[in-house]
């Protein structure tokens, strides 16, 4: 039996759009997406052949078994948004104050609805299974991911796959790097302590202000001087917060920021450097002080095996032409990566930028708008990643 995947492609295509907008114009922020995880367990629930499971109140996961025996493979979507006001002007706003989704979750959620309900249509002809994972709390540590896996969603899965929109990339490219393609996420907090007093009398102080900003230029030698040049860091103070009074010397002050590398022995030397560092020039000054991290998401990691997958599928239903291979790894993180220390995967960022609409402002910003001819090419390539790994096999 003969599918035509561009027909049921085509069948699918309003769809979609109904379901990108209507999850954009009702965002929910990380582990509190129920009413999103709700919406999506009912359309899919309308699709038949799939068994849904809530290994959390606020993710869906679909099983589509075929009628034949054969391994299983993932597909992964993420379902939250961002404490960002959208600034757009589009009917299908968020209608959330202050919650919006700037980094096109809505978007990878409708493409793997959509590639759900062609697949569902051809379940005789799978030789395997597939898991459909919508997936919670991408932003936000220790993320949905971790989660999931603890809760054994891979149990059995070979390899997985997803998807990102990325608006850096003209609709009709899809960008791809073999091994890291993403950082590490970890965040620290530092407080150093010193002796508070009257502005006039700084001699009588510890001034922790001024110890602060030794330490913030400080910390950038452990970039430029005691990390090797090819595997460099990004290491990033973005918070610094002491006093509220023009002659008031504070007893302490707070910063924050975020560690960003690609390579584990990076990521396990520079918080070690860092306190060796601050512990010198607090002790200099007669200061205290505490560093605490959070631990974030590891590099992503593309496994060749499923790059190789990837790349024939992308060919196959966009041509060559249409495939980007990022020349160096991206410092944004990704809770993907979760799932890549379990079992091999790729992440692929699908093209959603063009200027004619206005989609050329980056994820994270309050007017992130995608080119919706992205979600289209989504669904094809969730089609193509089973359509190549289980249907081929007839």
């Amino acid at each position: 039996m003969a599918f035509n995947f561009e027909a049921m492609l085509a069948e699918v295509k309003d769809d979609v759009l109904r379901w990108r907008r209507h999850i954009h114009a009702h965002p929910e922020l990380s582990f509190q997406e129920h009413n999103t995880a709700d919406y999506i367990a009912g359309e899919l629930s309308g699709f038949g052949g799939l068994t849904l499971t809530r290994l959390t109140p606020n993710s869906v996961i679909a099983d589509m078994k075929g009628a034949h025996d054969g391994p299983r493979y993932a597909l992964r979507a993420d379902i939250d948004a961002l404490p960002i006001q959208e600034e757009n002007d589009e009917a299908f706003c968020s209608t959330v104050p202050g919650v919006m989704h700037a980094c096109g979750h809505d978007a990878h959620a409708a493409m793997l609805l959509g590639a759900a309900k062609v697949l569902s249509q051809c379940q005789s002809m799978l030789h395997g299974s597939v898991r459909f994972i919508f997936q919670h709390a991408e932003e936000v540590p220790p993320g949905g991911a971790q989660e999931l896996v603890d809760l054994g969603v891979l149990d059995g899965v070979e390899k997985i796959f997803g998807l990102h929109v990325m608006p850096n990339f003209p609709t009709g490219e899809v960008a791809l790097k073999e091994g890291v393609f993403c950082a590490s996420t970890d965040n620290f907090d530092i407080t150093i302590e010193g002796k508070g007093g009257h502005g006039s009398m700084p001699h009588l102080c510890i001034d922790p202000v001024t110890i602060g900003a030794e330490v913030v230029m400080a910390l950038q030698n452990v970039v430029s001087r005691r990390t090797d040049p090819l595997q460099v860091p990004v290491l990033t103070i973005a918070t610094f917060q002491s006093g509220e009074s023009y002659n008031v010397i504070p007893e302490r002050v707070k910063l924050a920021g975020t560690l960003r590398t690609h390579h584990v022995s990076v990521r396990q030397q520079v918080p070690q450097q860092m306190e060796q560092m601050i512990a010198g020039i607090t002790a200099a000054h007669g200061a205290r002080f505490t560093l605490n991290w959070t631990r974030g998401y590891a590099s992503g990691n593309n496994h060749p095996d499923a790059c190789a997958i990837a790349r024939k599928v992308v060919s196959d239903a966009l041509g060559e032409q249409a495939l980007r291979e990022m020349a160096h790894p991206l410092f944004g993180g990704e809770d993907f990566s979760s799932y890549q220390q379990k079992v091999p995967g790729c992440f692929l960022f699908i093209g959603s930028g063009n200027e004619s609409l206005g989609a050329t402002y980056g994820v994270h910003n309050p007017r992130f708008r995608l080119d919706e001819a992205a979600l289209q090419i989504g669904v094809k390539l969730h089609v193509g990643f089973i359509q190549h790994l289980l249907l081929n096999q007839a």
